[in-house]
Parts: structure tokens; sequence; C-alpha cells
């Protein structure tokens, strides 16, 4: 089993990695698809399926299949260019995608939101298909959306949703146990370990350049959200306030009035700026997903920041880290919030933040595995219930939460030798299984939790 560092960590756009980037991943998918066929087709049609259908338009998925079919792509999304083209698509019903010319393409038409019983392979389901010039469908294909931006068909879902075709690496760890065996045979870290697997794959001066551009984009993501006021789209007109409590924060620092817990203030403000721009659309990283996106970046900036020999030369080690443990979870259970709930997302994220804090900070394999575990337990059974009209408002303020759990996490961790009664396998399975024992209603289809309890929504 490998996933790259680069596949939990995608430089992408807002606001949902499993409803706006991975619907953009599958309509590039379609048009390869086209691009190998022996024929033309002259037309274009989707229909979303599932929590695609239900949560939808609020988090942009109408727009990203449509952007995603004129040929954008969400990690070097341009959103002027993508706007002005929208426009054009509404206006002229067709998209222009690169190689296959004029296709028609009727936004309330040829888009269709299916609000009947999910498809069968996933929650997130979507069929696009090229038609001739009446219509008549030509050739399709059916994709899940699997969470993180991941994209499988309805065949690679089938043979099994994370095979791998690549070369061996030298560390192939399946789990958190085989993990903490290489790594007392070998003597290296967790991260030296992630690292020889990505280098069996690419070149070393690529993965440098990689991973600072991950942290690049967290990091400058963090300081627009501290900086932009106004309100997030969908209606209810609520109002930005990372930036206003940044500013309350820096000014009390001024006056010497800092109580001790504010360091807990500071961490959530760091995830919440990042969250507010993911909920207007901007550019993030997916880590592991959209709705997930605060919590490693702020757990980041609080360690270099807040924490005495904190070094930005060490950031590539913690998102290595981080990337170990993201992997084993989604691996053997999950990182959608449409099949295990938020505890697949922000649980995650605390689960890999607080990995790679102690990672940082000194700890070893043992005492990394043991935070990662605590940081999941704790975020066990919750659930996800976007609300209908905006974009991750619950995630926005979970996100603080998941941050502040993750420090708490490495720190108890590496106050202690790494012995331990939970597993981080036991539990990542339990997480698994808590979320298929959970209510559909309770996940991503804003058919329960605050989307019907919210009277605006």
């Amino acid at each position: 089993m490998f996933l790259s560092v680069f596949d939990m960590f995608k430089v992408g756009v807002g606001p949902s990695s499993s409803h706006t980037i991975g619907p953009m991943v599958a309509a590039a998918r379609f048009l390869d698809h086209l691009r190998a066929q022996p024929f033309k087709v002259a037309g274009l049609h989707a229909s979303l399926h599932g929590s695609l259908a239900f949560t939808g338009v609020g988090h942009a998925t109408d727009r990203a299949v449509i952007l995603g079919l004129a040929g954008f792509r969400a990690d070097d999304y341009d959103a002027d260019k993508a706007e002005a083209e929208l426009t054009r698509i509404k206006t002229e019903n067709n998209v222009q995608p690169e190689g296959l010319g004029t296709l028609q393409f009727h936004h309330k038409e040829n888009l269709i939101f299916d609000y009947g019983p999910a498809l069968s392979g996933h929650a997130n389901g979507m069929i696009l298909a090229g038609t001739d010039a009446q219509g008549d469908i030509l050739t399709q294909v059916t994709y899940y959306s699997i969470g993180g931006g991941f994209v499988l068909t309805d065949a690679e879902l089938a043979a099994g949703k994370d095979t791998d075709d690549g070369p061996p690496v030298p560390f192939p760890f399946h789990s958190a146990d085989a993990m903490m065996q290489m790594a007392q045979k070998s003597g290296k870290s967790i991260a030296q370990m992630k690292q020889a697997n990505e280098m069996s794959r690419m070149q070393g001066a690529d993965l440098d350049r990689g991973l600072a551009r991950i942290w690049e984009v967290m990091n400058n993501c963090i300081d627009r959200g501290l900086t932009n006021e106004g309100t997030l789209p969908g209606g209810l007109n609520v109002r930005r306030r990372a930036k206003g409590i940044y500013d309350a924060l820096m000014a009390e620092r001024g006056m010497n009035l800092t109580a001790p817990h504010t360091i807990n203030d500071y961490m959530s403000t760091y995830a919440m700026a990042v969250n507010e721009e993911n909920a207007a659309g901007g550019q993030v990283v997916t880590a592991p997903t959209n709705g997930a996106a605060g919590v490693v970046p702020a757990t980041i900036r609080y360690w270099l920041d807040h924490v005495p020999g904190a070094t930005s030369t060490r950031v590539p080690e913690f998102l290595l880290t981080a990337a170990a443990i993201g992997g084993l979870i989604k691996f053997n259970a999950s990182i959608s919030g449409a099949e295990c709930g938020c505890q697949a997302e922000v649980g995650s994220a605390a689960a890999m933040a607080a990995a790679g804090l102690a990672a940082v900070m000194g700890g070893s394999p043992e005492q990394i595995e043991n935070a990662a575990e605590i940081a999941l337990e704790h975020h066990l059974g919750m659930t996800c219930d976007p609300v209908k009209g905006l974009v991750q408002v619950p995630c926005i303020e979970r996100n603080g939460l998941g941050a502040i759990k993750a420090v708490s996490a490495a720190s108890l961790a590496l106050r202690g030798d790494g012995k331990h009664l939970v597993s981080l396998d036991v539990a990542v399975e339990t997480m698994r299984q808590t979320g298929v024992d959970m209510s559909e209603k309770y996940k991503e289809t804003a058919l329960g939790g605050l989307a019907v309890n919210v009277p605006n929504c």
C-alpha cells in the first residue's frame, strides 16, 4: 500500500474536496476518456447522485462539474478566468475543452441533481456521458468521489479502491503495527521511511519542491484568512471572524494581558482562517480533505510561531509523518465524511497533525503513533451535518477544536513512553465500524443535524 504525500496533501479549491475537487477531477478524467475514443461526441450530460445531489449546490458541485468539463483543473485554478468562462457557458450553452472542439452543454438540462437512491458504490456518485447531436448517449462512465479529492470509476472501485500498480517501495506498511515493526527493525523514523518510499517514485529535488509548495499554500491560506473580511457565501450572511479574533489577540499580546489559555485561541483562529478561505472558494490544501483543511496548517503555524526552537526546515518532516498516518487511515477506514462522518475528516486530520507535531518535537515512533491514536479517539463518533445553502459552516469551528486536540494529544504522548492499551489500528477500525453504523442523514446528505435545525436553511 502506497499513498504519496501528494495524494494526502493536494493543492485545490474550496469548499469541498469530495463535492468540488473530486467532481472536477472526474470531469477531467472523462475528457481524457473522450479523447481516447475512436468516435467524436457532440454534447455532454452529467447526473449527480447521493450526497453530491443533496449538498451539491451548497458545495459548488454544479460549478465544479461545468468548469471541469470545460477543462479547468483544481490544482491550477484561476478564479477570474473560471468566472468569465462560466458566464459564457451559461449564455452560449456549450463547453470548449482542449482537443474536443465545441460540445453542447446546457447547464439546466444537461446537469441533473438526482435525489433518488444513491449509486451502489459510494454516497458521492456521478455519471458523465458523451452524446451525439440528437442527445443519445454514445459513452458514459460512473465516477465516485471517495474523499480528499480521490476519484475512482465504478470498475476501479470494484477492483479494489486502493490498488497501487507502481514499483515496490522499501517500507510497504499497511497498518500502524507494521509501520512500528519496520521502524524498530530499520532504526528509521516514520518520516524517514515515508521519505524513502517517496524517493523510490520521484527525485529528491521534486519531493523537496513539492513539500515546500504544500506548506507555502497552507501558510498563505492562513495569512489570507487572517486579513480578509466580509461575509461567507450561501445567503445566510455569516460574517468572517478570524481577522477580528486575531486582531484582538495581537492587541492583548501588546498589552501583556495574555492568559495561558489564549494559546488555544491562536490555534483555533489559524484553523478558522483556513476554513473561511475554503468556504469562500479560495485556494487550500486538502489535509486530508477540504472540510478538515485547517487542522494541519494551524498546528504547524502554532508550532512555528509559539514553540521555542521551532524551525521551518523541519516542516517537511511534519508533513511526511502526517501523510504516513493519513494514508493508514484512508487505506483501513476512510477520510470521507460521506462514509464515516466528520470523524473521518477532522478526526483524521487531528491524528495526522498530532503525529506530525510529536515528530518535530522529538517523539519516538511509539510516541508518534500514540499521539495519532489519542487524537483520533477524541473524535470518534462525530457526525457531519453541513448546513444547506452555506458551505462548511460546522467544519469551521471543528477545525479549531481539532488543532487544539492534536496539540494536546502530541503533548500527552510525548510525556509517556509510547506504551498504551489502545493502538492506532484499533482506533482506526473502530472509526470504520462507527461509520458503518452511523445513520446516513448525519453524514453529508444535509438531511439531519444542523441542516434541519437551523431555521434559515
